[in-house]
């Protein structure tokens, strides 16, 4: 295309230690932005305090599902097998004897409600990690950056996306050049 104009994406600083990385994302997150993140070869301990990341809700998402499989697994046993009434006239309990227990005996119902727990667990999970961390998403500006495969290698980066409230070229570009970064880079996007 002639006319390709393209626009400020982010900038990527890259260091070269675990350590130095971990000042930056303090210094980044004291400046306030929020539209930023670091990426490291492996995971490290302290980063989410470093960059000042609130606890995940996917463990309060599961919990929740997981007891709902639970309720559900325990109600539907229940209706099927020991009540026996005709709710929203759909027919009546098959009351049934299993291993010798009355209907709806508790020890007859626990791998059922294991397995419905565990399965509207694992999907809630699933879909909660996804929708918190806003996937799929096929394409990110990072990407053009040459050097950012490095960050499955041995290289640290942290990107400040232009989306951020914060962002301005020069004010951003000298923050991370106060944190010594060994390299920096403005990585730009074509607009559309």
């Amino acid at each position: 295309m002639a006319n390709e104009k393209k626009k400020p994406a982010l900038y990527l600083a890259e260091y070269d230690t675990p350590n130095a990385i971990a000042r930056a994302a303090m210094r980044v997150r004291d400046a306030g932005y929020q539209k930023w993140d670091c990426h490291t070869p492996y995971a490290m301990h302290g980063m989410d305090e470093a960059m000042g990341l609130k606890p995940t809700r996917i463990g309060v998402i599961s919990f929740i599902f997981g007891m709902l499989g639970v309720g559900t697994a325990v109600l539907m046993m229940q209706y099927t097998n020991a009540w026996t009434f005709n709710l929203l006239d759909i027919g009546w309990g098959y009351p049934l004897v299993v291993g010798g227990k009355p209907p709806g005996a508790f020890p007859s119902m626990v791998p059922i409600m294991f397995e419905l727990g565990v399965l509207l667990c694992g999907f809630a999970t699933l879909f909660g990690l996804l929708g918190i961390i806003k996937l799929p998403r096929h394409n990110h500006p990072i990407f053009e950056s040459d050097r950012f495969e490095a960050a499955s290698g041995d290289k640290f980066f942290i990107s400040i996306e232009a989306d951020d409230q914060k962002f301005d070229l020069e004010r951003t570009k000298a923050l991370l050049e106060s944190t010594n970064p060994t390299y920096l880079e403005l990585v730009e996007e074509e607009v559309q």
